[in-house]
């Protein structure tokens, strides 16, 4: 097999260290695109990658190959791929789809809760107050989305500071932010060299 079928791999590896210093010099929301862009290309290569070496081991099994109609001997010449690189290979596929099913379960799940959890406040105004004494405040996306605040945190700020908080959260509501968070979790979740985007 051919070095470019690893370069995936390698441009895997290359962005997770680099990545992270790099998105700190743009204007935050092209960074953001930039890395959530980056970061789907890359971990669709990398399961690519590790699923067309995977394929050449299991290819190379004589069942498989006289199922699928061709020449182990003839795939071996062609695309030397040694079966401990294919198994790895396998096993990382494998892992690697099974923590992203894991995490977008988790997604899933995490987002319907807190919708849940939000309709039972009372109101439906774009601000939810919950009483707790400890300080908290997110932004709940959705369909309107909510802005939801511990009475804690509304204690501990002035009325400058809450006008801030609430534009801050407003901009993650308007800016779609929970959607480059997914983003960045799953491909983490995918691809675990990523974690450092996510």
């Amino acid at each position: 097999m051919t070095f470019s079928v690893y370069v995936p791999l390698l441009v895997t590896l290359v962005l997770a260290v680099l990545a992270p210093r790099a998105a700190r010099r743009p204007a935050p929301r092209a960074a953001a695109w930039a890395l959530a862009c980056t970061a789907l290309v890359t971990a669709v290569g990398w399961l690519g990658a590790l699923a067309l070496l995977a394929f050449t081991g299991v290819a190379q099994i004589p069942e498989v190959a006289e199922e699928g109609h061709w020449s182990v001997a003839a795939l071996r010449t062609e695309d030397p791929v040694s079966l401990s690189v294919a198994a790895v290979s396998a096993v990382a596929l494998a892992a690697g789809l099974a923590s992203l099913g894991v995490a977008a379960v988790r997604q899933v799940r995490h987002v319907v809760w807190a919708r849940r959890e939000c309709a039972r406040m009372p109101g439906d105004t774009e601000l939810a107050v919950v009483d707790d004494e400890v300080p908290h405040a997110f932004a709940l996306p959705g369909a309107p989305g909510r802005i939801v605040v511990s009475r804690g945190m509304l204690r501990c700020l002035g009325d400058l500071e809450r006008e801030a908080l609430l534009a801050h959260e407003r901009a993650h509501l308007r800016g779609r932010h929970h959607l480059f968070q997914t983003v960045w979790r799953l491909t983490a979740a995918a691809s675990p060299p990523l974690r450092p985007l996510a």
